[in-house]
């Protein structure tokens, strides 16, 4: 369980910290912290139609280096870090009965602000994080930019949404689930942009969204929803189609509980080890990576009758359990056979989505308090039949408020937005081909060449969700370059580090559909 909350509380945050922009004032780092320029005092911001600013504070911060003793899991001290101040604006909507706090950090001297914006994603259930300080935003500001995140007025948990999801009288907290799905997400847009407006006396020059998994959720929320809020939108890992990926990630515990298999994470590593030796040549390079999942066509059942040490006992992998791992593999399906959704990737690790007994957080709080509304309601019981009537009832009852998938991306193309994406083709949590049916939507209805123009994916040979393990060390930078100078991305730079301790770097070019 501990390495479930782990990855949840990682999930947007490396993304965050490796990719930032130069800054245009780069020698601020050779000489430390600036005097401030500027005054750490509120200002009052303009907010959208039905938005209604409440209260706003202000906190001064000196910068030099700056230490995260509450991160979760721990961040390292940043260094050289300008004098900041943070700008904190509660507001509230009509009739929803909450309270949403947008936080903005700005660098106080004005010439090391780049005249950029960047809102910072969040994470699970968190819509951003809020701790003070923020290594999002500490960083964003380190590198010139002024940066924001809100919490969406469901607070700080990224696991527990108990809290927040339903009403007293058990129903679903509406409200806050459209905070937390699209609607503060363009209140941060809208209000952080005013906040750096009145703080340095000028407009923001180009606005950025920077997020992975939910922060990649939210950034597409964005580009379909708000195509304006933002020129440039870095949306990795992105957990959309939520209605219909919250369940189908629950997905191994039918297969387990109707098989009736109860896999160690002995067996389950077990198989996930023998794919990637069986498919790692594909590419044509022994290099302990699976460059391409869909090209691996390795049979779990070629495993059956081997055995496995698990914790001092030796364990001999059963049909069953082979059968269950294959299912699982190639996603869930309805009672009729038709495939529902997607499975991980072979060469991703199976600990995550197919642990026996411990679903995945997510997919299971998304289960509890939204679709059946019942925090006892037991994912490991789960029936074929039952999963999906659950999937079809989340689909149903959710598409519309959180599915984030409308695949018309007319209006932000006509702004001139450029939306980059890569997802690791090793991702644990999020399976990377929800990114790759969604592009291919978008691909039929715009028309692949038209769509190069303005949005692409990069699909990253054994990198698994948001980072963990590799470096995409050009994205955001590509996206600026895109975005300001109009040269797109022809390559992003992936470098995987290797069970072993070695690394592979690869120059990865973008996903197109014609190739499948």
């Amino acid at each position: 369980m501990r390495r479930h909350l782990l990855a949840l509380m990682a999930l947007a945050l490396p993304a965050a910290l490796a990719a930032v922009a130069p800054t245009a004032s780069a020698h601020a780092a050779d000489h430390g912290p600036r005097p401030p320029t500027t005054t750490c005092a509120p200002v009052r911001p303009t907010a959208p139609a039905g938005t209604y600013v409440d209260s706003v504070t202000v906190a001064a911060h000196a910068g030099g280096t700056i230490s995260f003793p509450t991160a979760y899991p721990p961040v390292g001290p940043i260094s050289d870090v300008p004098a900041w101040c943070d700008v904190t604006v509660t507001v509230s909507h009509l009739g929803a009965n909450d309270h949403v706090k947008i936080k903005v950090s700005l660098p106080q001297d004005r010439s090391l602000w780049s005249g950029r914006f960047q809102a910072a994603g969040g994470s699970a259930y968190l819509a951003g994080d809020l701790t003070d300080p923020a290594p999002a935003l500490v960083q964003a500001v380190k590198a010139g930019y002024a940066a924001g995140a809100t919490d969406a007025g469901v607070g700080q948990s990224s696991t527990d949404v108990s809290g927040w999801a339903l009403t007293p009288r058990g129903t679903v907290n509406t409200a806050l689930l459209t905070n937390f799905s699209s609607r503060s997400l363009h209140d941060l847009a809208v209000v952080g942009k005013d906040v750096a407006k009145k703080f340095y006396g000028r407009s923001v020059t180009y606005a950025y969204w920077n997020g992975c998994s939910t922060g990649g959720r939210q950034g597409y929320a964005e580009a379909q929803d708000h195509p304006t809020d933002f020129q440039g939108i870095l949306a990795n890992a992105p957990a959309i189609s939520w209605d219909r990926f919250a369940i189908a990630t629950l997905w191994s515990q039918a297969v387990f509980h109707e098989e009736h298999v109860q896999p160690t994470t002995c067996e389950l590593d077990a198989f996930t080890a023998a794919a990637v030796t069986a498919c790692d040549d594909l590419d044509g390079r022994h290099d302990g990576v699976i460059d391409d999942p869909q090209k691996c066509d390795w049979d779990a059942r070629r495993l059956v009758g081997t055995t496995v040490w698990c914790d001092g006992q030796e364990i001999t992998i059963s049909a069953a359990t082979a059968d269950a791992v294959r299912k699982i593999w190639a996603g869930p399906t309805a009672p009729s056979g038709k495939q529902l959704w997607y499975g991980p990737n072979k060469g991703a690790s199976l600990d995550f989505l197919a642990a026996y007994g411990a679903p995945f957080v997510v997919a299971s709080q998304w289960a509890q308090y939204f679709v059946t509304r019942d925090p006892s309601f037991d994912p490991t019981r789960l029936t074929y039949a039952e999963f999906y009537r659950l999937y079809a009832s989340s689909q149903r009852r959710f598409h519309d408020v959180i599915g984030t998938d409308d695949p018309d991306l007319r209006a932000f193309a006509r702004s001139g937005g450029k939306l980059i994406t890569w997802h690791g083709q090793a991702d644990q949590l999020v399976p990377t081909l929800g990114t790759v049916n969604y592009k291919q939507r978008v691909d039929r209805l715009l028309g692949a060449r038209d769509v190069d123009s303005f949005y692409r994916v990069f699909l990253l040979p054994g990198v698994d969700h948001c980072a963990d393990g590799t470096d995409p060390t050009n994205a955001l930078d590509s996206l600026v370059t895109w975005v300001e100078k109009g040269r797109a991305p022809a390559t992003l730079t992936a470098t995987t580090t290797l069970p072993d301790g070695g690394q592979v770097t690869r120059q990865v070019r973008p996903y197109a559909s014609t190739r499948r």
